[in-house]
C-alpha cells in the first residue's frame, strides 16, 4: 500500500516466529491486565501499592528512597492513588507536617484482585504445559527478562 503522500512505504521485514509469538503473548497479557486493572494503575503506582502492602505505613520520603525516585514523582503518584481511593495519608508527629501513607481497604481489594489475575494466568499456563515444559518456560522467561533488564540498564 502506498502512503497518501505518494512516497514508498518503508520496508519492514516479516517478524520471525519468535517475534510473532512474543508479540502475540504480550498483547494477550496486556489485554488481560487491562481487564483486572480498570483503574489504569501504572507499574510505578503498583510498586508503591505493593511496597505499602509488604511494609505497612510509610512516609513519602521513605517510599521515594526505597523506589529510588524523586520526591516529586512520589508526590504525583500518591495524588493519583489517593484520587483512586487506594491509599490514605494521615498526619503524624507533633508539627503535623509529616504524613504517613497506607493502603485503604479498597487498596487491599485492588491488590487481591491483581494477585488473583496473576494466579489465574499461572493456573492456565500450568494446565497446558507439562511439568518439564513449565520449568523450561519459567527458565526461558527469566533468561529473557534478565537480558531485557541488562539492556535497559545501558
Amino acid at each position: 500500500m502506498t502512503p497518501r503522500d505518494g512516497s514508498t512505504p518503508a520496508h519492514r521485514p516479516e517478524p520471525t516466529v519468535l517475534q510473532a509469538a512474543l508479540t502475540h503473548l504480550q498483547c494477550l497479557l496486556v489485554a488481560r491486565r487491562s481487564r483486572v486493572n480498570p483503574e489504569g494503575v501504572n507499574w510505578h503506582q503498583y510498586d508503591v501499592l505493593e511496597l505499602l502492602r509488604a511494609r505497612g505505613s510509610m512516609r513519602p520520603s521513605e517510599l521515594s528512597d526505597v523506589l529510588e525516585v524523586s520526591r516529586q514523582t512520589t508526590s504525583k503518584t500518591l495524588r493519583v492513588l489517593k484520587d483512586l481511593k487506594l491509599v490514605q495519608q494521615m498526619t503524624v508527629g507533633e508539627d503535623r507536617r509529616e504524613l504517613s501513607t497506607s493502603l485503604t481497604p479498597e487498596g487491599h481489594r485492588f491488590l487481591a484482585r491483581i494477585a488473583r489475575g496473576h494466579h489465574d494466568v499461572g493456573r492456565l499456563a500450568a494446565s497446558v504445559l507439562t511439568e518439564g515444559e513449565s520449568a523450561l518456560f519459567a527458565e526461558l522467561c527469566e533468561k529473557v527478562a534478565a537480558a531485557m533488564e541488562s539492556d535497559q540498564a545501558r
